[in-house]
């Protein structure tokens, strides 16, 4: 198996990028659990850019969009998901610096850490060489997703698509519950009830690795319960 070093340096001829300043790069790939300068700050940095050039980039071609699409077009795009499948495309985990328990725990492999550290590599690209040259890196990564990006592929999620549904019929705003938090403390597991007054109380249950996607899970489930609902009606 290659080692760290060498899996680094292909990393960078996949970016056909160089740096002019290693110590930027060894940062932008050490997590926080490892010894040594981490890479929050440059996250922080990366997270910014990253939504400025892809807002841009959807602002030209969509030129007769609304504010409201664009904005979740750009999201789709900078959502962690997509940055850990990036991360994962240009296999990102192999490089990087773990603490002995995300080692064991397979941290190399979990969405957040990936998604972390590509905003990571991206702000060090920026401190390293400037704006333009991190800009043209974002769009060689993204070219194929903003060439399959297209209008049809704007989709509310569950949560706003629920809220529009029961605004629409005039009736109250559904109240999300955190009931449970399980499993430790790297990999917690949570569980939310969404509970709506509409034909009657109901209550659904969704779980997820964040309270977030637990929340809009349970919104999915009230929308579809609804809708059998009012079809049976």
């Amino acid at each position: 198996m290659p080692n760290k070093k060498n899996l680094q340096e292909r990393l960078l001829r996949r970016l056909d990028y160089q740096f002019n300043n290693s110590e930027l790069f060894k940062q932008a790939l050490t997590h926080r659990s490892a010894a040594g300068s981490h890479n929050e700050r440059l996250e922080f940095l990366g997270d910014a850019i990253l939504g400025m050039v892809i807002a841009e980039a959807l602002f030209e071609k969509f030129p007769d969009t609304d504010e409201g699409k664009l904005s979740r077009l750009r999201s789709s795009l900078v959502k962690g998901k997509t940055l850990s499948e990036i991360a994962q495309e240009i296999e990102l985990g192999d490089c990087l610096y773990l603490g002995e328990g995300e080692l064991k725990t397979g941290g190399f492999r979990r969405g957040s850490i990936l998604a972390d550290a590509f905003e990571a590599l991206l702000g060090s690209v920026y401190l390293d060489s400037g704006f333009d040259s991190v800009k043209s890196l974002i769009q060689k990564l993204y070219q194929q997703r903003l060439s399959a990006m297209s209008l049809e592929t704007v989709v509310k999620d569950p949560k706003t698509r629920l809220q529009e549904w029961l605004q629409s019929r005039k009736s109250e705003l559904p109240q999300y519950q955190l009931t449970k938090i399980s499993g430790e403390a790297h990999e917690q597991q949570f569980e939310v009830e969404c509970r709506v007054d509409f034909l009657g109380s109901k209550i659904t249950e969704g779980s997820g690795t964040s309270r977030r996607n637990a929340e809009q899970m349970s919104a999915e489930k009230m929308l579809n319960l609804l809708l059998d609902t009012q079809k049976s009606q």
